[in-house]
């Protein structure tokens, strides 16, 4: 069943209108900046090829929560400043860290502007889709982000995360439903991971 999610998500993606035009950055900004809040379905291809699934909840700004299917025991919160894993298989607790050396707050800031300096270092259209791959301008070494949107409307249908360490997750959007009412109990950490992060900070 998770592979064939997985299947039809991709073919979603390929079945978007041919020919289109390269979406320019203000428009994808723009497109970002129209919502503050979004939830829909989702997949996930880790870095050693397995898939997981679940569901993705965003507040912006700063906010994030992965919700994934069994057999994955697994919950990801970003509460606005920490990403917090809570893995059901551990021992030792949540595990937490800076949301803001992730490349995923690019896209969870406030006010999101792709045409900031040095931010986007990748832009390009495949005639059916446009890819942009951003990163923090004054931290590269944070790692990228490759944001995948089609247009008419523009919707955003995927990104791949580059991390700090050489790893790389692709997520595949189902539709998202933008606007949607979240609760703030959804982006609470569990375990006090926010001060073991600052402390080791």
């Amino acid at each position: 069943m998770r592979l064939f999610r997985f299947i039809l998500a991709a073919a979603l993606l390929a079945a978007s209108p041919a020919m289109a035009d390269k979406l320019a950055l203000s428009e994808i900004s723009s497109y970002l900046n129209s919502f503050r809040s979004a939830s829909g379905e989702f997949t996930q291809i880790n870095e050693d090829g397995t898939i997981s699934t679940g569901q993705v909840y965003i507040r912006r700004p700063g906010r994030v929560r992965f919700e994934y299917d069994p057999p994955d025991d697994l919950l990801v919160i970003a509460d606005g400043s920490t990403v917090g894993i809570i893995d059901g298989k551990s021992n030792t607790g949540p595990e937490g860290y800076p949301l803001n050396r992730t490349p995923l707050s690019i896209i969870l800031a406030r006010n999101v502007d792709l045409g900031r300096a040095r931010m986007v270092i990748g832009h390009h259209s495949d005639g059916t889709s446009t890819t942009v791959k951003a990163q923090d301008p004054d931290n590269p070494e944070y790692g990228s982000i490759e944001l995948v949107f089609t247009g008419n409307p523009v919707e955003l249908r995927q990104w791949i995360i580059n991390d700090d360490g050489g790893g790389r997750t692709t997520v595949i959007l189902g539709d998202l439903q933008t606007d949607v009412r979240i609760a703030d109990s959804q982006f609470v950490i569990p375990g006090g991971v926010r001060e073991r992060t600052q402390q080791r900070n």
